[in-house]
């Protein structure tokens, strides 16, 4: 036996399970779970006594920015998944808007061999919908999901084309891989660099109006009713985005959508003193659309808690916010940041862990989010009770900005574990080559 986690308090929604246990790996495989004492096994090579803490799955992000090719100087696949099994991820799941962009199978190639080869946990690129991410002609969709591609999204660009819409989402069904959606009218936020109304005016700032969102939300939704095709919603943001993502799943349309914990836990107001640490798109809303994501979450409307990890160059942001970058660098505080909603009495840790775990890893036919017999061993310890303050320059995304400088979160992930090697450790932080 490699290695056995005892004494944790185990919880994998997958399975139902939710016990103080044990669990045993062997050549990087889970073999067996048990919830009774620690049985003696010879030729143990390695003991983590987990007692007081929690064991999960490892947790699964699919809709992050790892930037390589391209804009190595905002982060690199090395650099990205260390800080992504820091925050508790082992499997990362890349938008293709790099450069070049991730359009076709040699660039799907690279990133895979190259996260082989240097990367700290799983990584599943996405490739483009269209060609270069321009919206003008479908990319070669199948040969990209040959080379390893997970689903496909031109995220950051919206398809505005329905017709070509309609098409992916019609390959969607051949290939049984997901269309994620950048739901924008590009008409409508007409260059806007956060969300419209009185703040926007008072600050002499373009606006993004919430109804950009729910109207391409809206399209996207009666093009997935007319194929029967694979729709994902990235990054819900708007009160109006749920209430119509709800009513297609209750008509029986196929659609999963996700958020992320800056869209239930901020609001515009972040933005004020032209604050560019709090520039994202789509931007931060108001108090009203956060209730309406968070009663999303709580209802099950939104499936899927995601980063949307976007780091940038301090330079991309130490400008005017006009200028400046839209993103924040979340691997590092996710999971903390989504705890917070347990600790509120919002969610379950049950349904926190699902989110962040299986459900995404079902959305995109991966065989993760799980602690199954025979599985890989991809597993986060946390210390739910552990306090600390976000410091983006602790941080080990070469991404700083963050608009939660400074806040006190409590829970995080102390171990996590990749194909049943330690990768990161608190105590002991990076581990390159895993023990």
């Amino acid at each position: 036996m490699d290695l056995i986690i005892r004494r944790g308090h185990i919880v994998d929604p997958s399975q139902g399970i939710d016990f103080i246990g044990s669990i045993y790996i062997e050549n990087g495989l889970i073999v067996k779970i048990e919830n009774t004492g620690t049985t003696v096994e010879p030729g143990i090579t390695r003991v983590l006594d987990a007692s007081g803490l929690y064991v999960f799955p490892g947790l699964v992000d699919m809709h992050a920015h790892l930037r390589e090719p391209g804009f190595e100087y905002k982060e690199t696949i090395k650099s990205g998944t260390s800080a992504a099994v820091k925050g508790g991820f082992t499997s990362v799941c890349c938008m293709p808007n790099t450069k070049p962009v991730n359009d076709n199978e040699t660039v799907a190639e690279f990133i895979v061999k190259k996260a082989l080869s240097e990367g700290f946990c799983n990584v599943f690129p996405i490739g483009a919908i269209t060609k270069r991410q321009e919206g003008v002609e479908l990319a070669e969709m199948g040969m990209m999901k040959d080379a390893g591609c997970v689903a496909f999204s031109d995220d950051g660009r919206p398809v505005t084309d329905s017709l070509l819409m309609r098409r992916a989402l019609e390959y969607s069904k051949v290939f049984s891989s997901p269309i994620i959606s950048h739901a924008e009218d590009l008409s409508l936020s007409n260059n806007g660099v956060m969300n419209e109304g009185y703040l926007s005016t008072t600050l002499g700032l373009r606006g993004i109006p919430a109804a950009s969102e729910v109207i391409a939300i809206k399209r996207d939704i009666e093009l997935a009713a007319l194929t029967g095709g694979r729709l994902h919603i990235a990054h819900c943001s708007t009160a109006g985005g749920v209430r119509a993502i709800r009513e297609a799943k209750r008509d029986g349309i196929y659609v999963t959508a996700e958020t992320c914990p800056h869209y239930f836990h901020l609001t515009e107001a972040e933005t004020g003193g032209y604050n560019t640490a709090a520039k994202v798109n789509p931007p931060l809303r108001t108090k009203k659309d956060v209730e309406a994501v968070r009663e999303g979450l709580i209802d099950g409307t939104i499936d899927v808690i995601a980063t949307d990890h976007a780091p940038h160059h301090r330079d991309d942001k130490l400008c005017e916010f006009d200028r400046a970058a839209f993103g924040i660098s979340g691997f590092e505080t996710a999971f903390s940041l989504s705890l917070a909603l347990v600790k509120g009495g919002l969610l379950t840790l049950n349904q926190l862990i699902e989110k962040m775990t299986i459900r995404p890893a079902q959305i995109l036919g991966l065989s993760k989010g799980s602690l199954r017999e025979g599985v890989e061993a991809d597993i986060v310890i946390a210390d739910l009770n552990k306090d600390f303050i976000v410091d983006p320059e602790q941080f080990v995304s070469k991404g700083k900005n963050t608009p939660f400088n400074g806040w006190r979160l409590s829970g995080m992930p102390v171990i996590t574990i990749c194909k049943g090697k330690v990768k990161y450790h608190l105590n002991n932080s990076l581990m390159a080559e895993g023990i």
